[in-house]
Order: C-alpha cells, then sequence, then structure tokens
C-alpha cells in the first residue's frame, strides 16, 4: 500500500473544474476546454507523497520546464499556452500555473538513459539488457552507455511503480508508427538536454518525457528536465561504480531510509513528516540546479 499520506483537498476556483490530484500537480479544466496545471511544493518517494512540503518547489519546476521548452523548440512542440494567472485563482498560484492544449495523451513514460542506474541497472546485473536492449559486459552503477537508449515504461497510478518494458510492447500498444516517433523524439529531446547541461558542468543521466497528440502533431507535455523528471549529476563528481551525487531529492529518500526516520519502508505504514534540515538541504538542491542549468539566480 502506498499513495498520500495525507491527499490534499483541491483548491475550487470559479471557472475552473477540478480534473485529477497527481503526486505533484493539481489539474484543471477552464471554460475554453483548456488544461489548467498547477506544480504544488509536494515531494514524493518510495510511491509515498510525503506530508512535508519543500518551498518553492512548484515554481523552481514549472519555470525551469518553461526554460527548457523554449530551448527545445525546434525538435518538438510543447503544449504551453500561457503562463498567465487564471482569474479568482490564488495569488500563490503564480509562478507555478500553465495553461496548456487539451491533447490526447500517449500512455506510455518515454524515458531516455544516457548512463546506467536505477531500475535500468537492477535490470543489466540479472540479464544485461535494459527493456529487452542487449548492452555491453562490464557497465557498472553510473557508467556512460555507448549510446543513449530509449527505455519506455507503462504509466502508474499514484502509489504504484511504472513498469518498463520493451519497445516492441509500446508499438503493440500505441501502434508502429507512434512508437517509432516516440522514441525518435524522446532521443532527440534528451540528447539535446544532456549536451546543453554538459556545458553548464551537469550529467543528465537519465530522464522521462510525456507526449501528447494535437491531431497529428506529437506534443511534449506535462513537466521536462526538472530535477523531479530527470537525473542530474555534478560532472566534476562522476565516477563510475557507485551511487553518484545528485541534485534531486536524494536527501528525503537516505533521511527516510535512515534509523532516525523510524520508518519500515516495507510495512504499510506511511512515512513521517521530514525535519527541516532535509527539507532545507532538499530545496538547496532544487534551487542550485535551477541556477546552475539557466545561468540566473533564483529569487
Amino acid at each position: 500500500m502506498s499513495g498520500f499520506v495525507e491527499k490534499p483537498e483541491p483548491i475550487q476556483v470559479p471557472g475552473l473544474v477540478h480534473l485529477h490530484t497527481g503526486k505533484v500537480r493539481e489539474l484543471y479544466r477552464n471554460e475554453a476546454g483548456d488544461l489548467v496545471m498547477v506544480a504544488s511544493d509536494r515531494i514524493s518517494a518510495y510511491d509515498w507523497v510525503l506530508p512535508t512540503e519543500i518551498p518553492d518547489k512548484g515554481r523552481i519546476l514549472t519555470q525551469l520546464s518553461l526554460w527548457w521548452f523554449e530551448r527545445l523548440a525546434d525538435l518538438a512542440p510543447n503544449h504551453v499556452l500561457s503562463t498567465d494567472l487564471p482569474e479568482g485563482a490564488p495569488a500563490d498560484w503564480a509562478g507555478r500555473t500553465l495553461i496548456c492544449k487539451s491533447l490526447q495523451m500517449v500512455p506510455v513514460e518515454c524515458v531516455a538513459r544516457g548512463y546506467l542506474t536505477g531500475s535500468g541497472l537492477a535490470e543489466y546485473n540479472e540479464t544485461r539488457t535494459v527493456c529487452g536492449l542487449a548492452l555491453p559486459e562490464g557497465l557498472t552503477d553510473g557508467s556512460e552507455l555507448p549510446a543513449p537508449i530509449f527505455t519506455p515504461a507503462t504509466k502508474a497510478a499514484v502509489g504504484e511503480h511504472d513498469e518498463n518494458v520493451s519497445y516492441e510492447e509500446v508499438a503493440r500498444q500505441v501502434g508502429a508508427d507512434t512508437a517509432a516517433r516516440l522514441r525518435q523524439a524522446t532521443l532527440a529531446v534528451y540528447s539535446r538536454g544532456r549536451d546543453i547541461a554538459r556545458e553548464r558542468g551537469i550529467i543528465l543521466a537519465d530522464t522521462k518525457f510525456e507526449f501528447g497528440f494535437d491531431g497529428d502533431d506529437l506534443v511534449l507535455a506535462d513537466e521536462v528536465l526538472t530535477a523531479d523528471s530527470s537525473r542530474f549529476w555534478p560532472a566534476d563528481q562522476w565516477q563510475p561504480g557507485r551511487a553518484q551525487p545528485s541534485y534531486d531529492k536524494q536527501f528525503v529518500r537516505d533521511w527516510l531510509t535512515s534509523p532516525e526516520s523510524g520508518w519500515d519502508r516495507k510495512s504499510e505504514q506511511p512515512p513521517p513528516a521530514l525535519p527541516q534540515q532535509v527539507v532545507d538541504a532538499t530545496r538547496a538542491k532544487y534551487v542550485e540546479a535551477y541556477e546552475r542549468l539557466t545561468g540566473t539566480s533564483w529569487s
């Protein structure tokens, strides 16, 4: 069992219909039929949405996604229509709200990996493959792959694990043409992001994208190349053969699995609230990733 420790009540705004509460985002539809995405400061770990929020996290994710969308526009159109605050919305939605096209979403998590870690490493250690793709012998945690690979997953409900699947399974689910377009777009966007991040001293180890259709056009949706959807590693500390330092919620994971938290990950009990020092350290990592990538200070 997992999910929300305390599922929040969505804010009601005149003219907006609440559609869905996700791990991080609230989703609404406006009177024009567009989607309104509001990024919260919630944080998740081990399939639980925790009771403690990380200040500014929703704004950082939203502003970083917008920065990336601009730099990827020639490779893939995106779903953003406006950053204007909907009329009647609370003031604290500013900076973390996007008005977006309503798309026909493709039910596939489009994962690109340039380095071996996480679930990819676990599969490699058992079979020397990731999502059915054969990889060379001798790779270890943090190894750079010979070339980036497309390793899709099925989308899971909140509290469930996404499940890695083969490219052939994606083709069966969504059709051969759509699968080919997803793979091409995923690897193109990942490669652009990897090169930009590398110039700024950051390794983009892996990331996941979501796509939807606007007519015949394949459109990049949700968030893109944030510390929630990607593994960012400091390039000057990269050392294959161990877990890498990262710009993400590793402080949260480490504390939850430490004796200090008193939480048993294998139990069905929800995790406890985070201490202030873990909140502060995690926020600082999100801010640092934003500042290093964009070259601008967070305020």
